[in-house]
């Protein structure tokens, strides 16, 4: 598996070292084996995160400068506002994907909070802390492009 920023680039599934999950004729949604195949997704995603978090913390300490310049200065504080906003929202999708990883523990995974079907298999692999189904995930979206607009 490669390091650093490449790791960006990567799916998911190919983060966790995964293929996509073949589901067998007859098999039980959110079976044991399905399940697994989840955790170990948010589990590699979830450590690329805490990775990133880490290299922010260690690159800030090691390019904090006093630069005489002004506009030195504020580049690198420009930068490093950047970084931390960056890091900020990797920080909330962590806490999702820990609350993820308790709705699999808890057998309540896999399935819409609104409808109560089934979310699907692909668009879990594809948005693993998806907790609505694609059609109640549409009609949010456009409720809430009706009220702001």
């Amino acid at each position: 598996m490669p390091t650093g920023k490449d790791n960006k680039s990567l799916g998911l599934l190919a983060l966790a070292g995964l293929t996509p999950y073949q589901e067998k004729d007859g098999e039980e949604y959110m079976n044991d084996a399905q399940l697994e195949h989840f955790r170990k997704i948010l589990c590699a995603w979830r450590d690329q995160l805490r990775q990133e978090v880490d290299r922010t913390v260690h690159h800030m300490q090691d390019e904090a400068a006093n630069f005489p310049d002004p506009v030195d200065r504020a580049a690198q504080e420009e930068e490093f506002s950047l970084e931390l906003r960056t890091r900020d929202r990797e920080r909330k999708l962590i806490k999702k994907i820990e609350k993820t990883l308790k709705r699999i523990d808890d057998d309540d995974f896999g399935f819409c909070d609104a409808c109560g079907i089934e979310v699907g298999v692909r668009r879990l692999e594809a948005r693993p802390t998806a907790d609505l189904c694609i059609d109640c995930k549409t009609m949010a979206e456009i409720k809430e492009k009706q009220l702001q607009g």
